[in-house]
């Protein structure tokens, strides 16, 4: 009867070791999906705030090319706002479901990477 109460002992603190092994290796695996998916995010970042200086300026030199060739500065700013809105319009209403399920697989397949 002692050698029984032992063995469930013995197994009930290798079941209670197993368990918080367990827990242990799920933090750390959401820790390592998570420092993935985060640093993933980042050079994606600096790579976007570059393009977007460089469209930025590049938006800006062709306003002021269109203003001057049209005599009106103001002509050109609104010539490229116009061309944005366009390209806004257009993305909102045929391509935005599409955007949308490419981010969240995207982000999905980095979390289960």
């Amino acid at each position: 009867m002692e050698e029984n109460a032992k063995l469930i002992e013995s197994l009930y603190e290798k079941a209670v070791d197993y368990g918080v092994t367990s827990l242990e290796l799920i933090k750390l695996k959401a820790l390592e999906r998570t420092s993935d998916v985060a640093s993933s995010f980042l050079p994606n970042a600096i790579v976007f705030v570059v393009i977007a200086s460089f469209l930025m300026l590049l938006n800006f030199g062709l306003a002021f090319w269109l203003g001057e060739m049209l005599g009106k500065l103001f002509l050109g700013f609104f010539i490229v706002a116009g061309f944005y809105l366009v390209i806004a319009v257009v993305l909102h209403f045929f391509m935005h479901k599409w955007l949308k399920k490419h981010f969240q697989n995207y982000i999905i397949k980095l979390m289960f990477k």
